[in-house]
């Protein structure tokens, strides 16, 4: 006998959603290596735009979890920065450029942070406080850093969430269900009760473990 999942038009009422944030909320208006480039120049120096988008993918995938168990406060932002400049380095090199001076990693790390860098997918807003006008319970839960929060209030959205949960502070990254289980206890709803929106096998995987329904979004 082959069991079969169940279809989302099966699935009891949510009460509460969790939802991913980059590609699935919001996303860069201009590419990870244009930002680059232009930073880079400011820094003397010469950083291919096109090379950067291709390496940084790759450079991801392979990186280690943005999750730092047993740090806060300024230990915590400087895990982050040490994270990211470690990145920094590594796209610069396979992208074929010399490695950043530490004041680089900076910029880049505080220039990602600027709201005005980000969008809002257009279909977002609308639904999100449909969404929150109905009573449901709303949580991010991310795979990033400190910087979302103060990201989220730049592009008008941080009110509509109960919480944001991040990896970083989290202690783990998705596919773990930790920081599922950080946004379930923030919104005081058990898995049962929820429901995660997300648009990468990370999110799926990371539900899935933590006995929360998942539906993927895959954006253009």
């Amino acid at each position: 006998m082959t069991a079969r999942a169940a279809s989302p038009s099966t699935w009891p009422r949510p009460r509460g959603l969790l939802l991913d944030a980059m590609g699935t909320l919001i996303g860069l208006r201009s590419s990870v290596g244009h930002t680059y480039a232009a930073v880079a120049a400011q820094h003397g120096l010469s950083v291919a735009a096109d090379a950067i988008d291709r390496a940084f993918p790759g450079v991801l995938r392979q990186a280690p979890p943005l999750a730092f168990p047993g740090h806060e406060g300024d230990s915590l932002l400087e895990a982050e920065r040490r994270w990211w400049g470690e990145r920094i380095d590594a796209v610069l090199a396979a992208a074929g450029t010399a490695a950043a001076p530490p004041a680089l990693h900076n910029a880049l790390f505080d220039r990602f942070a600027d709201p005005s860098l980000w969008h809002v997918y257009p279909d977002v807003p609308s639904v999100l406080r449909r969404w929150h006008e109905a009573g449901l319970r709303l949580a991010v839960v991310s795979n990033f850093d400190r910087r979302l929060q103060p990201l989220l209030e730049g592009l008008g959205l941080a009110e509509l969430f109960g919480a944001v949960v991040v990896s970083s502070s989290a202690g783990a990254a998705k596919p773990s269900p930790l920081p599922f289980h950080r946004a379930l206890e923030s919104i005081g709803l058990p898995p049962s009760q929820v429901w995660h929106v997300g648009d990468s096998p990370e999110d799926g995987a990371g539900a899935r473990a933590a006995g929360v329904r998942c539906l993927l979004v895959r954006r253009p």
